[in-house]
């Protein structure tokens, strides 16, 4: 009698080889767009958290958004829109290594814990201003950190305000928007639910006149998330190239003629 075969013949094992990477092939797809589409979410609940200590802050600030004010590059005061909430970062420009938890405004809004003072040995961790998205970017004009991993560890905070629009001036702010040059109340909005207050970083990935190559959500298209004046939030929208302020889904910009002022 002949003896039962004890295992796999090399060809039966070179199928099963090929049946496996073929699944795997076709799952690992369809797991990291899962897996975006989780850290999607927690983004979208973590601006609606802010947007509404935003609508707090404006309620009892006289229609202020939050706001800290630092000298710009030419010496003369400036709003930094990173700086409206979130921990101290790392750029040791524009105080952002120096601004921390304690006087950035919005924080005591959101965060119900004690904020530990700006000079303590430990910088402390804020959850609602980080996304999970937060991949930084490949290209920033800022001497000695041209690339970041991390808006959240760079800035402080991987949102930031609708201070100003898009331009090409990489040294400044030519058109302020929800924010005055020097600060004070927010203009007449002409439509608060196509103007975007809150925003993650690659919505600016045009600005300063060049690509930052941010690319959150997709390696292939630029696309950001926003919290709206009117309370609502809009997840994964397209952000052309270029100085587009107005698209389909946002505006920078408070009212449609709003860049004219400027020239």
């Amino acid at each position: 009698m002949p003896r039962p075969r004890a295992a796999f013949t090399l060809n039966e094992l070179l199928v099963v080889i090929a049946i496996i990477a073929l699944l795997i092939g076709i799952l690992l797809p369809a797991l990291g767009s899962a897996r975006t589409q989780a850290k999607t979410v927690v983004c979208g609940s973590r601006l609606q958290q802010l947007g509404i200590g935003v609508q707090m802050y404006i309620g009892d600030f006289d229609n202020r958004l939050p706001q800290y004010m630092v000298p710009g590059f030419d010496g003369a005061p400036a709003v930094i829109g990173a700086l409206f909430g979130g921990k101290k970062g790392q750029l040791p420009f524009l105080e952002i290594d120096e601004v921390g938890a304690e006087r950035r405004p919005l924080n005591r809004y959101v965060i119900t814990a004690d904020i530990p003072p700006d000079d303590a040995d430990t910088n402390v961790e804020l959850e609602p201003f980080e996304s999970p998205l937060d991949a930084g970017a490949r290209i920033i004009p800022f001497p000695g950190y041209e690339s970041t991993d991390s808006f959240y560890d760079l800035l402080g905070s991987s949102f930031t305000l609708n201070d100003h629009a898009l331009d090409a001036n990489p040294y400044g702010d030519d058109y302020p928007t929800l924010v005055p040059g020097g600060g004070g109340r927010m203009p007449p909005v002409q439509d608060t639910t196509r103007t975007w207050v809150l925003a993650d970083h690659p919505i600016y990935n045009y600005d300063d006149g060049g690509d930052r190559e941010s690319f959150w959500y997709d390696q292939k298209r630029v696309e950001a998330s926003a919290a709206f004046l009117d309370g609502h939030v809009a997840l994964r929208c397209a952000v052309p190239e270029g100085e587009v302020q107005t698209t389909e889904e946002y505006t920078f910009l408070p009212q449609p003629r709003w860049l004219d002022r400027f020239d």
